[in-house]
Order: C-alpha cells, then sequence, then structure tokens
C-alpha cells in the first residue's frame, strides 16, 4: 500500500467527524476489535484493506484508526491514491481514542 498520507485529525474532532455522518473504519485485525474499539467503527481489518476497501463510501467522510495511528495512516494513504478525497487518520489511534475517555465498544463487528 503506498500513497499520499491524510491528514492526522484528534481523537475529539474525529468523533466530531463521526457525529456529523463520517464513517469510522478500524483496521485492526478483528481479535483486536473484538477486546475494544471506538463506539460505531466498522471493521476491515488491513489484512483484507487492499480486496474490501471498494466496500467503502466515496461520497462519506472517512475516519481511519488503528491501535495507534501507524496501519491507519496507511490505509488512508492507499483510499486517497484510489481517488478517495475525504480520508482522515486519528491520531493515537484507538488507544488515543480511550485516554480521551470517548465512547468505546466490545465484541465482534
Amino acid at each position: 500500500m503506498t500513497g499520499q498520507i491524510p491528514r492526522d485529525v484528534s481523537p475529539q474532532e474525529g468523533q466530531k467527524m463521526v457525529q456529523e455522518g463520517a464513517l469510522l473504519v478500524d483496521v485492526r485485525e478483528p481479535h483486536e476489535y473484538a477486546e475494544v474499539h471506538a463506539e460505531g467503527a466498522q471493521l476491515i481489518p488491513l489484512s483484507e484493506f487492499e480486496t474490501r476497501f471498494a466496500e467503502l463510501p466515496k461520497d462519506r467522510p472517512l475516519v481511519m484508526i488503528c491501535r495507534s495511528g501507524a496501519r491507519s495512516a496507511r490505509a488512508g494513504g492507499h483510499l486517497l491514491a484510489q481517488g478517495y478525497s475525504d480520508v482522515v487518520n486519528l491520531q493515537g489511534g484507538t488507544l488515543g481514542w480511550i485516554d480521551a475517555g470517548l465512547p468505546t465498544g466490545e465484541g465482534n463487528a
């Protein structure tokens, strides 16, 4: 996966974007997601991302999230390279989301 790097947003800014209609996309693996995830996040594991990214809408902002922000930045860059225009990376990932006291969920997608 190559491409541009999406801009980082804070967990609070990411949550605000989701509340305003953006889709939160978690690119961690299923066992990580089941342990804890940002509330409302849709799971598309990075290991499946290149074959599944087309499931994501191009007409809606996307907030990418992983554990700490590295994998989601890669996935977001891939989306930008594929013609997606409104893609951001959640700085600090799920750990940052939790540290900010934002709502989480547990269990499978």
